[in-house]
């Protein structure tokens, strides 16, 4: 099983100018087919005026689903190249669309794989990569005094907290690998003396600058 991954979160931006036709590319998060095609039409109805909107795009991990279209190009001049772009950084979970403006010059088959491949590699070069880790969704119900201590210990170890909830007592949800879950059960039951609740719900992906983003 994958348990980790390299994806963007936000959307990357490149652009190059080939014999004065413009190749404009973006990069964009994608959970599933459906969000791929939606945003590949958001972009299509944008650039309307332009003479190509091609694309590639990776989702999964096991075994990515992978597709391309030269929309139009001649034929593995434009989808292929941006995706093997993708395939050879790692990415997965993303979209690549490529416009191209024509300038009035035909490059021919060679130059405009390169053109577009190139296009492809200054948006990767320009976004923030970030590693998705699959991850135990882990809820903790404790009391007051408890909660103290346990967040002194979260904060030593540098633990992922995603929510804290304060009622009759605290609930703290934390993210972590199975190693920081096995300690923080241990912690818990000496700190507490066996009197907080530990619950694992869920595996989920998540990255190391946001919060969760699905659940597996």
């Amino acid at each position: 099983m994958v348990n980790e991954y390299a994806t963007v979160l936000n959307d990357a931006h490149g652009e190059i100018t080939e014999k004065k036709s413009r190749f404009m590319a973006v990069l964009h998060h994608v959970e599933n087919e459906d969000e791929a095609l939606e945003y590949i039409g958001s972009v299509r109805k944008e650039f309307w005026d332009a003479r190509h909107n091609c694309f590639a795009f990776r989702i999964g991990t096991e075994l990515p689903l992978e597709r391309a279209n030269d929309d139009g190009e001649p034929s593995r001049t434009a989808g292929v190249p941006i995706l093997e772009v993708l395939k050879v950084t790692g990415l997965t979970n993303v979209c690549l669309v490529v416009t191209r403006y024509f300038g009035g010059i035909k490059l021919g088959t060679g130059p405009l794989a390169k053109a577009y491949r190139d296009a492809a590699i200054s948006a990767v070069n320009s976004s923030q990569i970030v590693t998705m880790r699959l991850m135990n969704d882990v809820y903790i119900r404790t009391d007051y005094d408890t909660y103290g201590k346990l967040r002194h210990e979260t904060d030593k170890l540098q633990l992922k907290v995603l929510d804290t909830v304060f009622e009759e007592k605290v609930i703290l949800r934390l993210a972590l690998t199975d190693d920081e879950n096995t300690k923080i059960k241990s912690l818990l039951n000496d700190i507490s003396r066996g009197s907080a609740d530990c619950e694992t719900k869920e595996r989920i992906w998540i990255s190391q600058e946001s919060s969760c983003l699905s659940s597996e």
